[in-house]
């Protein structure tokens, strides 16, 4: 049995570390970028589809609904930083969601999320970083 725990988290390494699919020039194509490396920011939903893959959104021209999961360390202690006393820093994580009608294809476009306190807030940007959409809250939490 032991020689199959190496196997097994070979081919898990391997299906963490592929390759993007390459870029289809008549889709739009969302990069998901967060704050530091030890942030997570995962692509969840598009127009309410679970995906499979959650490293990226690729979609057809025009409007369409985004759905991320981010997750960050909560930081802090004392006043403001939204710990209760006693309490140790943990991972939080939020659901947020970009809508968007403008999307084009062949166009790279930037989801770029942020911690805010026990929270998080989200900005879509087009060529030129210029901003294009705000990300809602929609929940946030200890999962």
């Amino acid at each position: 049995m032991r020689s199959l725990s190496p196997l097994i988290l070979a081919a898990t390494l391997t299906g963490c570390a592929s390759d993007l699919p390459p870029r289809d020039p008549q889709q739009a194509w969302v990069e998901l970028h967060a704050q530091l490396p030890s942030q997570t920011l995962s692509a969840s939903r598009l127009d309410g589809q679970r995906l499979r893959d959650g490293r990226f959104f690729q979609m057809p021209p025009g409007a369409h609904e985004l759905v991320v999961r981010y997750t960050f360390e909560r930081s802090g202690g004392g006043s403001g930083g939204g710990m209760q006393p006693g309490s140790t820093p943990g991972d939080i994580s939020c659901y947020l969601r970009v809508r968007y009608d403008g999307f084009t294809s062949g166009q790279r476009y930037r989801l770029e999320a942020r911690p805010l306190a026990a929270k998080a807030q989200a900005w879509l940007y087009g060529e030129g970083r210029t901003p294009l959409a705000r990300g809602e809250v929609l929940r946030c939490g200890p999962y």
